[in-house]
């Protein structure tokens, strides 16, 4: 146990060594600045009470010309205001730039490897873990970790500085402050462990208020919380959570106060204030072998130092653990390896081809039972194919597996008789157009978010919009921003209007194969009809494979294959299913009547 501790707090600080260097290697300047300005700016003030206040006592108490002390005075103010001068510049110029810089090159690498890693890596909830932490936190704990070198750094050089001037007053001293570090050093190891243990303990407590706080802040929960009791709920519950914290917390609290007082008052107390008050105050007044300025020096400057032991002690190891563990969850985000490699083949087709399955299996990572299983099918150049089927049936994953968003677990998928796995993966997507049902709009223009890319062929916005009837009128046309992340005139469209957007895209793209799930979901009957049309003349040369639960749009289908449970129960056109009277038959003759009940 005593081991993996020990092993643990070993890496925990090669991985805070990690981020220094990843600091020095993009913003050297940035490191030794911090360290430096802070030096600067902390120590004059520290040397002050020691150096200067000996100093102006000394020349008090000999009663030389005071005005050495108005003279020692202004040149210390001198040197504050000179400091000060360097200090402004480099934490209000210098530093936002450098830390600009710094959080370009960090979050250019995590959106670089956000962008490549496999879809499927989304249902890893611990890659996924990761993934948001690196996403959310990697810039506070770049910060956290400059901030806790540069406090470390000012700290020793405190203790050095003032510790060489105290001996040279009286070597005896520095038995004092050997003691009092003594006591502290192996107590403030024991106050970080139990803070790390706190951390630990209360950290899926945090996630719980995070959680209530945003069901009370996004706009998501709003009408709900406002049509329905559900606010009470979850105001119980966040009460329960208080009272499990406070539960929870109180032990690590009680050892908190006992070490911190052991820490911190035993050794300021005997050794300090009483230890060196008594012995450099017999020196000075008893014996006259110092005066009265060492003495004040003596004392202020061995309680600076214990102060400056306090807090390192206190504080360093905990941080050391904590930006550890966070940048550990960093680099295995960065270094993980895509399951989805790249093949050879970079070919774009003018024209569809054929596209078979052969004993297709899928498993999800995690689970035990197959999500699909042995399915075999091969869909000819520009024919229609539906897949339906209950939820949970197995028909986006289907489509996800011909997209290549993940590889099948057993048999291969082929393109004109080519493995998919063989292809380049961005060479692959370009054969294809997509509109999936959880569809996202991204704050850019109207054309851009319809050609996804930041050249749109405005004819060609036009022409996809129109196809798509989307009739909705923007003041600046297909210019107009969407969303307000970027633009506060941004606009907001209607969840209608958004899928419309959304199968525009399919319109936009020049590619073989259309992938459509969910197409109609969020439109109107009218929309739909209109939409079913415009599908059928653009797909007239392409292969079209959708998902749908609207089975009334299922009758254009050439194919119409029906899953359950993963598996391939029926196929045929919609006549041959009606025909067949069987489940297919059973699903559209209950939604066909059940739409004459409601009309």
């Amino acid at each position: 146990m005593k081991k993996n501790k020990k092993d643990e707090k070993a890496h925990s600080f090669k991985n805070y060594l990690f981020m220094l260097k990843f600091v020095m290697k993009n913003s050297p300047g940035l490191l030794f600045s911090l360290m430096f300005f802070d030096v600067l700016s902390n120590l004059p003030w520290i040397l002050s009470n020691v150096v200067l206040l000996k100093y102006i006592i000394d020349v008090v108490t000999s009663g030389v010309d005071l005005y050495r002390i108005a003279v020692a005075c202004i040149i210390f103010a001198v040197v504050v205001v000179l400091g000060n001068l360097g200090n402004t510049l480099f934490y209000e110029v210098y530093r936002p730039q450098q830390a600009e810089k710094l959080y370009y090159k960090l979050y250019s690498m995590i959106y670089e490897k956000a962008a490549k890693m496999d879809f499927q890596a989304y249902d890893d909830p611990e890659f996924y873990n990761d993934f948001v932490l690196a996403m959310n936190t990697m810039s506070d704990r770049v910060n956290s970790i400059l901030s806790t070198s540069q406090d470390f750094v000012t700290h020793t050089v405190s203790i050095i500085s003032i510790t060489a001037v105290i001996v040279t007053i009286d070597p005896v001293c520095f038995i004092f402050i050997a003691l009092c570090v003594g006591i502290m050093v192996p107590v403030g190891r024991l106050i970080a462990k139990v803070n790390v243990e706190k951390k630990k303990v209360m950290t899926p407590l945090d996630r719980k208020n995070l959680y209530f706080s945003r069901v009370f802040y996004l706009q998501d929960y709003a009408k709900e919380l406002r049509l329905n009791p559900a606010g009470e709920m979850i105001e119980r519950r966040y009460n329960k959570n208080i009272v499990d914290r406070i539960f929870t917390i109180s032990p690590f609290l009680k050892k908190q106060w006992i070490l911190y007082f052991s820490q911190e008052s035993l050794p300021m107390t005997l050794l300090i204030c009483l230890g060196v008050t008594l012995y450099m105050g017999y020196k000075a007044i008893v014996t006259k072998e110092i005066g009265l300025g060492s003495f004040a020096a003596t004392f202020n400057g061995v309680s600076s130092v214990s102060n400056s032991v306090f807090a390192m002690t206190s504080w360093f190891a905990l941080s050391v653990r904590e930006n550890g563990l966070y940048v550990e969850k960093y680099k295995k985000f960065m270094s993980a390896e895509e399951k989805i490699k790249d093949g050879n083949i970079i070919k774009k087709f003018d024209k569809p081809v054929p596209i078979k399955l052969e004993n297709v299996s899928f498993t999800y990572p995690g689970c035990d039972k197959p999500t699909l299983k042995n399915i075999n099918l091969e869909i000819k150049p520009c024919q229609k194919i539906a897949l339906v089927g209950y939820n949970g049936a197995g028909k986006t994953t289907l489509t996800n597996l011909i997209l290549r968003l993940y590889d099948v677990t057993e048999g291969k998928i082929t393109v004109d008789g080519q493995n998919i796995k063989d292809w380049k993966l961005r060479s692959y997507h370009d054969n294809f157009a997509a509109v999936f049902q959880d569809f996202s709009l991204f704050g850019a223009t109207l054309g851009e978010n319809v050609a996804m890319s930041e050249n749109p062929d405005k004819e060609k916005v036009l022409h996809a919009l129109k196809e798509s009837s989307f009739t909705k009128q923007l003041d600046n046309g297909v210019d107009s921003i969407l969303l307000r992340e970027f633009d506060d005139e941004g606009v907001s469209l209607s969840g209608g209007e958004a899928q419309k957007v959304a199968v525009a895209r399919a319109f936009y793209k020049d590619c073989p194969f259309a992938i459509l799930d969910e197409p109609s979901a969020n439109l109107d009957p009218v929309s739909e009809y209109s939409l079913n049309e415009a599908m059928s003349r653009a797909a007239e040369n392409k292969t079209v494979i959708f998902i749908s639960h609207r089975l009334s749009t299922t009758v254009m289908a050439d194919v119409i294959y029906m899953l359950e449970n993963g598996e391939i129960v029926e196929s045929g056109s919609h006549e041959e299913l009606m025909a067949k009277n069987g489940k297919y038959a059973y699903m559209f003759n209950l939604q066909a009547e059940k739409y004459k009940e409601e009309h």
